[in-house]
């Protein structure tokens, strides 16, 4: 539904006539809205990756873009995208090669150590057998000697015996030892070589070509800037830009902290883009963060809002501005005003009447532009926009309402209250519960029913609200169910808070004031 209201912009010149400066109270559908600016992007998308830094043939943390296609550029599969700076990885490659001579140098080494010592050992051996056969003869012919002399050379035999034994044994052993060596002085080489082969295959994804058809929009960092030339990759993030698939798009937005309660999943958007503002779609809100963050320049805090847009349209570009009006709630049949039509005094809302009186008002919910008058106001009453001349003197009238708006304000106080210990509970409780992966539900309620604070029972709510009502009816009164809520609440309570003056504003629940 639409909102049917007239607006009038008022100061633009001072001799704009006094019919100018006076709106009419309309009657009909009021649509509560959190109005944001979002940037288009694509839901779906086909990331340009660099090289894989991961693998440890290089020691880079980072490698700069040294040359990036323009934004925007349609490429076909294969074709150039980017390249990254090479410095680095050759200072690298060339001390790999250092590395590479030296291992090379050293198998040369040890195969000509290992020959020359083996074959001084085979030597050794030879000797020790001849010394052994030398041995025995001189025991054969010492039988007919005395028997010292044959003790002596049995003795000389045993010990020739025993010294070829170890020498074959320390042959056998220095063989393995060699062949040991050898290999430990081959595995560094060959380590070093399939180095060397990794750095080279990485150096040619220096060059980086589109894996498809597609328009490269670059990357946005952390901090939202965009990727470009001078930017740097990682070993962690290596994306260089993306080819999205222009066929759902989605609006990232984000909503301050003030109004992200009223924000749900699935609540419908209307959607118009800055570029074409002729152009209408519709969206659904797909994901809420649940945790703010304070944008880069400025001090709100701010949550990310995922809205996915219904229609697919060429228009509908990457990075193009989106204006999202955010469907809150929608009310049938209400009487509604101008919202600059209100003014306050000692926080009492009131209008001026082309009866030259200022009426007391009782507020509902508001939007950017208008908001509900639910006492003092029929449809078809005419107020002033701007503070009439001669409005010091006007008489207030409608007194008897203000109990009724002080009551108001009270309840929202304590329902803000409650949702501020209802939140901070919800962030003490671990989070087990996600959509897509990404965003916490903390409304996703069980067949209609939710969690109330009331004595520390459970009550049945089934969609209770919360803001600008007093209790729930319908159940127990007093609980404040957690489980398909509908937060509303907007008003104007502690926004109208000069004393005495006539400033413009809103407040308790976040009515859009000024």
């Amino acid at each position: 539904m639409v909102v049917v209201g007239a607006i009038f912009w008022f100061g633009r010149s001072k001799q704009k006539s006094a019919a100018e400066l006076i709106v009419k109270v309309e009657q009909g559908d009021f649509e509560v809205l959190v109005a944001v600016t979002g940037e288009l992007q694509a839901k779906n998308f086909e990331n340009i990756f660099g090289p894989d830094l991961r693998t440890g043939a290089f020691r880079l943390t980072e490698v700069r873009i040294q040359d990036l296609v323009a934004e925007g550029t349609m490429v076909d599969s294969g074709q150039y995208v980017a390249q990254l700076d090479p410095s680095g990885a050759r200072n690298e490659m060339l001390n790999m090669l250092d590395l590479i001579d030296r291992a090379e140098n050293r198998v040369a080494t040890q195969k000509l150590d290992t020959a020359v010592t083996l074959k001084g050992l085979r030597d050794d051996l030879l000797n020790r057998t001849l010394a052994v056969e030398e041995a025995e003869i001189k025991v054969e012919q010492s039988q007919f000697e005395p028997p010292a002399t044959i003790r002596q050379a049995e003795i000389d035999l045993d010990k020739a015996k025993r010294g070829l034994e170890q020498a074959k044994a320390n042959y056998d052993l220095r063989v393995q030892r060699q062949k040991v060596d050898m290999m430990d002085a081959e595995i560094i080489l060959n380590r070093n070589l399939r180095q060397y082969r990794e750095m080279q295959a990485i150096l040619a994804g220096f060059t980086i070509y589109a894996p498809q058809n597609g328009m490269v929009i670059y990357r946005r960092e952390r901090n939202q800037q965009k990727r470009r030339v001078g930017s740097t990759i990682n070993a962690w993030d290596n994306v260089v830009a993306t080819l999205p698939d222009l066929s759902v798009m989605v609006s990232r937005t984000y909503v301050n902290e003030i109004d992200i309660s009223k924000v749900k999943r699935g609540q419908e958007v209307r959607i118009g883009i800055d570029a074409f503002p002729d152009k209408r779609f519709t969206g659904v809100v797909r994901s809420v963060a649940d945790i703010g963050e304070q944008l880069a320049g400025t001090d709100a805090k701010v949550f990310e809002v995922m809205i996915e847009i219904n229609e697919s349209d060429l228009i509908m570009r990457p990075s193009m501005t989106s204006s999202n009006a955010i469907i809150i709630k929608t009310l049938t049949n209400v009487t509604y005003v101008s919202i600059d039509a209100i003014y306050s005094q000692d926080s009492i809302p009131y209008v001026y009447t082309t009866n030259q009186t200022k009426q007391i008002v009782v507020l509902g919910d508001a939007n950017e532009n208008e908001i509900i008058v639910e006492q003092g106001l029929s449809p078809g009453d005419r107020v002033y926009v701007s503070t009439p001349e001669g409005s010091a003197t006007w008489k207030m009238v409608g007194e008897e309402l203000i109990p009724t708006i002080k009551q108001r304000e009270l309840d929202r106080k304590r329902e803000r209250d409650e949702q501020e210990r209802l939140a901070e509970q919800e962030r003490r409780r671990p989070r087990r519960d996600k959509w897509d992966g990404n965003s916490f539900d903390p409304n996703r309620g069980g067949g209609g029913q939710g969690q109330g604070q009331g004595g520390n029972q459970r009550q049945q709510g089934g969609q209770q609200g919360q803001g600008g009502q007093q209790g729930q009816q319908g159940g127990n009164q007093g609980a404040r169910g957690q489980g398909n809520q509908g937060l509303g609440g907007q008003g104007f309570g502690d926004g109208f808070g000069d004393q005495g003056g006539t400033r413009r504003g809103g407040g308790g629940g976040g009515g859009g004031g000024r």
